[in-house]
């Protein structure tokens, strides 16, 4: 005669399970992990309840960022120093505390005297257009060669990544002999902006760098923009575009610095001195100008960027923060 079948309770249908007998069979637990440190350093937890471990990394990290400091902000330092003293202080006290007083007049008389506004308007222009040109060249290179994806784009891409090997002295000469007779168009363009702005967008670095991060976004979207009847340039200006911000952001800052440090090339290609930049400028006025108004442009043309990047340094960082990390 066969049992009869035990009801399952209401414990054994929310703890477990009932078996043959009417036992009810508690699941096995499972076993907490151990939470992970959340500093993972070479010195323990245990080490830095110590005193004299706590005062040793303080005086550490001070000493360090003191150091920094120095590296870093000193030089900058030393020439708005130099940029407010007397060609006499700076020759004979060079570490001195303005011994004949703050000259504010330097910066005017560096401003008109040496034509620092003139340069400044100049190394402005060319920064713009060489930005203009390099990121038209990076974004669409890159559009081109990691969301369109011709036969072709494993070839050219190699050959992008080809020419990052070859140094920049060596292609020197080829360059200067394009920009002085075009091929085909037979322009020389020696004494023209366009001398820097187009050399300065055939940047293989960039479209490299915005080539990966187009690699990153989803592909789903762009699929489905294609469903519904976008094309290419559509795709390009309403979808890339505006999820581009932060490499875009990043590419911008390099390009704007590289094209404003530039000196070798506009010296080359911008004789005429109401076109060459500060770079250029102050270069050629060394041997006519004071030291003193010499230190005040240099600290003109320092300062400016530095101010700018102060007042967007959100945004860059921000930018170069997202760079790296795209949710799908």
């Amino acid at each position: 005669m066969t049992a009869a079948p035990v009801a399952p309770t209401t414990e054994a249908v929310v703890t477990g399970r009932l078996t043959e007998s009417g036992v009810i069979a508690r699941p096995p637990r499972r076993r907490r992990r151990a939470p992970e440190p959340q500093d993972r350093t070479n010195i323990s937890e245990l080490d830095r309840r110590s005193r004299r471990v706590r005062v040793g990394l303080w005086i550490l990290n001070a000493v360090l960022i003191l150091l920094l400091i120095v590296i870093t902000a000193g030089p900058l330092l030393w020439l708005a120093k130099a940029a407010l003293s007397t060609t006499q202080d700076i020759l004979r006290e060079p570490f001195a505390w303005w011994p004949s007083g703050v000259q504010w007049h330097n910066l005017v008389d560096a401003w008109f005297k040496i034509d620092i506004g003139k340069y400044l308007i100049n190394t402005v222009l060319l920064a713009a257009g060489v930005w203009f040109f390099g990121m038209l060249v990076a974004l669409t290179g890159a559009y081109g060669l990691s969301i369109l994806k011709p036969r072709y784009a494993k070839i050219i891409n190699g050959a992008v990544l080809a020419t990052l090997f070859i140094p920049g002295i060596v292609s020197l000469i080829a360059q200067y002999v394009t920009v002085l007779d075009m091929p085909l168009l037979h322009w020389n363009l020696i004494n023209t902006f366009w001398a820097v702005w187009l050399p300065g967008a055939a940047n293989a670095f960039n479209v490299l760098l915005v080539s990966r991060f187009f690699d990153s976004l989803p592909k789903d979207v762009f699929e489905a923009a294609k469903i519904d009847g976008a094309g290419p340039f559509q795709i390009f200006w309403r979808i890339v575009l505006p999820m581009s911000k932060p490499i875009i952001g990043v590419t911008s800052l390099i390009t704007i610095i590289g094209a404003w440090k530039e000196f070798l090339w506009p010296l080359l290609v911008l004789p005429k001195p109401d076109l060459q930049p500060l770079s250029v400028g102050l270069y050629k006025v060394t041997a006519s100008a004071e030291m003193s108004l010499l230190m005040a442009g240099m600290f003109i043309s320092v300062v400016l960027p530095i101010v700018l990047f102060l007042i967007f340094q959100k945004q860059f960082l921000k930018s170069a923060g997202q760079a790296g990390a795209i949710k799908g």
